[in-house]
């Protein structure tokens, strides 16, 4: 059974908080050792700017991570910012990157209702994009995309954030103007442009079992009941320590698994109210070690992802105010107590 994360929090505010020197308890050995004998991936979402300009960045994400996650340069904004025009070079760094340092790569993603390039939302607002141009495209994004890069990423989050937390579907463009049935094209599309990659559904607030994760579970049990190449679950994992940590995790990845699909945790963060202290890095640590527990001793959860690895870089404090510290290293690249965390669990769960 996990460890439970009360007592994981009372231990680490016994052995100490605070962020740690790299030679401490996680070093030198890197992340992606430990993880080598648990059958885990362990990644990172990658900012490819940060990635070409900050060498300690570039370093850690090499030295520690045996999976890479585009943070943003994937989306569909990126790729193609204009009707026709592509921009795959950031994405292509990233793969190459991954490739040199013998990491593999989720591909986050395709089907969106956020971070669609202007012309898109622009022409489906003005009428000008009527619903069968819009399925068509949305076709063709998704085959272009995935077929670019087949055979070079391993998990693809084919579609992204489609339920609220009450378990409706996302009022999105995509439910308004093409109805439900458009996550199944979506996955069939993406299945005929790489039949090997592994396709995901993917959500936040979907850690334990709620209205929400059960929505998917409802979701997915049809869909694969139809055939439809649904063959992931990916849990988000951006959890805030105010807010206590999610029950039920390890049942709710279970019963996606007696579906016959993998889970992933795909984009963990813990953030706390500012200032950070003692008690709070004690707590985010537990968090951490908490999630990484129920995907190592599930059968079949293949990789947990953090959503960044240093406090300098995260998303956490440009959208909840007040909030951050959200990651395993400060913003100096010093070791928290949530990096040591996830080193012990790994190393345990070899």
């Amino acid at each position: 059974m996990p460890v439970s994360v009360a007592a994981l929090g009372a231990t680490l505010m016994i052995t100490g908080a605070g962020a740690q020197p790299a030679s401490a308890h996680a070093g030198p050995v890197p992340l992606r050792t430990l993880a080598a004998g648990t059958g885990v991936r362990i990644g990172t979402a990658v900012d490819l700017a940060v990635l070409a300009d900050d060498t300690t960045y570039r370093t850690t994400t090499a030295r520690e991570f045996n999976s890479v996650t585009a943070e943003n340069a994937m989306k569909w904004e990126s790729v193609e910012p204009s009707r026709g025009t592509y921009d795959w070079r950031q994405a292509d760094d990233l793969v190459r990157f991954a490739r040199a340092h013998g990491q593999a790569v989720r591909g986050h993603t395709l089907v969106w209702h956020n971070q669609l390039p202007a012309w898109l939302t622009a022409g489906v607002a003005d009428g000008s994009i009527g619903a069968a141009e819009l399925r068509g495209i949305l076709r063709d994004h998704i085959t272009k995309e995935v077929k670019r890069y087949k055979g070079r990423i391993y998990q693809w989050d084919v579609v992204n954030e489609v339920f609220e937390d009450d378990g409706s579907l996302r009022n999105s463009i995509w439910l308004q103007k093409l109805g439900p049935s458009y996550i199944e094209d979506a996955f069939r599309w993406a299945h005929a442009a790489d039949p090997k990659a592994k396709l995901f559904l993917n959500d936040y607030n979907v850690e334990g079992v709620n209205a929400k994760s059960t929505a998917y579970y409802d979701l997915a049990k049809r869909l694969r009941a139809k055939k439809v190449p649904v063959q992931g679950f990916g849990i988000q994992g951006h959890l805030a320590i105010q807010y206590g940590f999610p029950g039920q995790v390890p049942e709710n990845l279970a019963r996606f698994e007696k579906l016959g699909m993998q889970t992933a945790f795909t984009e963990v963060d813990v953030r706390m109210i500012m200032p950070a202290d003692a008690t709070k890095l004690a707590t985010q640590a537990a968090y951490f070690r908490g999630l990484l527990d129920a995907c190592v001793q599930a059968r079949r959860c293949t990789s947990f992802t953090v959503w960044g690895f240093s406090d300098k870089y995260s998303w956490v404090p440009g959208v909840f105010e007040g909030q951050g510290a959200a990651t395993l290293m400060d913003e100096a690249y010093g070791r928290k107590p949530a990096f040591a965390a996830v080193g012990e669990g790994l190393g345990e769960g070899a």
